[in-house]
């Protein structure tokens, strides 16, 4: 194909995107049969194009399609947390266990704080037909530029009033209120809350623990917030300032298992009893939760649940760039063990 015969079709294909209200690379992946345009949308853009004399390229049409039975599996962000982490590693082996069901491939990234511009290339280069992004946190913003280019991805986490793109998450403001009424119910009055509300998951439980406290006639006390989520040193460092400044606590609610966990053993190690000093529920329900001295009370998120709604609406949903984002929003379920009664 010469220079010129490229350059109008490009300019064919931008023509086609303007009179189909979508992206040029939403028009691109119509025209090749991809299967996470919407028919309806697909069979537009067919005939908008035909009307337009564009001829498609059958034969690099039928390769993408070949070449796209992989899914981009996103881990997003620098350190905030590691795939590693229990929870993440649950939801990672779900989706992975959905998308072999599909016959579907995975390729797993890691992508920091300063290549989220990749993420989109990742779609727009043929390489992934789309993206499962984990990693949700300060990129809000980001996350919705990307959707706003058509780019097809479902993203772990919370759903924000200005979400533009498409969430999987639990009921995180529900899953608050459910950790702190509970403490609340076990006698507990001065209860602490470790999580980074920056994180929009995060925000959210601190609306439920908030909700929770205000049924009782409280307010949360600015001494027992600390914006800390998964590192066990800070966390330990933080228990060992409430108790040198004398801070008074009966109960914490802790925004991860992992970081319950290691609330527990500084608790331990300054000589405190859990839960007869302290009460203590944590977030996700990790295996371990139910197998540890003493076993750990959470708010239960069900990875499998989650898996396979993120694979379904990735591939069932084409995400033009005025199309409304859109939620799956799974139940909370607290899990009340021995470090709370």
């Amino acid at each position: 194909m010469s220079a010129l015969e490229k350059r109008r079709r490009r300019m064919l294909m931008t023509d086609i995107a303007e009179a189909a209200g979508v992206s040029t690379s939403t028009v691109s992946r119509a025209l090749s049969g991809n299967p996470l345009i919407k028919a309806a949308t697909r069979e537009r853009i067919a005939e908008l194009a035909r009307s337009m004399n564009y001829q498609i390229n059958i034969g690099a049409a039928n390769l993408r399609k070949r070449d796209l039975r992989t899914v981009g599996l996103v881990i997003l962000g620098d350190s905030m947390q590691s795939i590693s982490d229990p929870f993440i590693l649950s939801l990672v082996g779900h989706i992975a266990d959905e998308l072999d069901e599909r016959n579907l491939n995975m390729l797993l990234s890691r992508v920091t704080q300063h290549r989220q511009h990749l993420l989109a290339q990742l779609v727009e280069s043929g390489q992934v037909l789309g993206l499962l992004v984990i990693g949700q946190m300060n990129n809000h913003q980001q996350l919705n530029d990307i959707a706003e280019r058509g780019t097809p991805m479902v993203v772990w986490g919370g759903l924000l009033p200005d979400t533009r793109y498409n969430v999987v998450g639990g009921d995180n403001e529900s899953g608050g209120y459910l950790a702190t009424r509970h403490l609340l119910e076990q006698g507990c009055r001065r209860i602490a809350f470790l999580g980074d509300r920056a994180s929009p998951e995060v925000f959210l439980r601190y609306e439920g623990y908030r909700r929770a406290l205000a049924e009782r006639g409280l307010e949360p006390d600015a001494q027992l917030y600390k914006p800390v989520l998964y590192q066990d040193t800070a966390l330990r460092e933080v228990i060992n300032e409430w108790l040198q400044e004398h801070i008074e606590f009966d109960g914490v609610f802790a925004t991860s298992d992992v970081a319950a966990l290691s609330v527990i053993a500084a608790l331990s190690s300054k000589g405190l009893q859990v839960p007869g000093d302290v009460r203590v529920v944590g977030y996700d329900d990790i295996a371990l939760s139910a197998y540890v001295h003493p076993s750990v009370s959470s708010i239960r998120q069900p990875t499998d649940l989650a898996a396979k709604a993120m694979v379904r609406m990735l591939l069932e949903q084409a995400i033009p760039g005025d199309q409304a984002a859109h939620s799956v929003k799974l139940d909370a379920l607290l899990i009340a063990r021995d470090s709370s009664l």
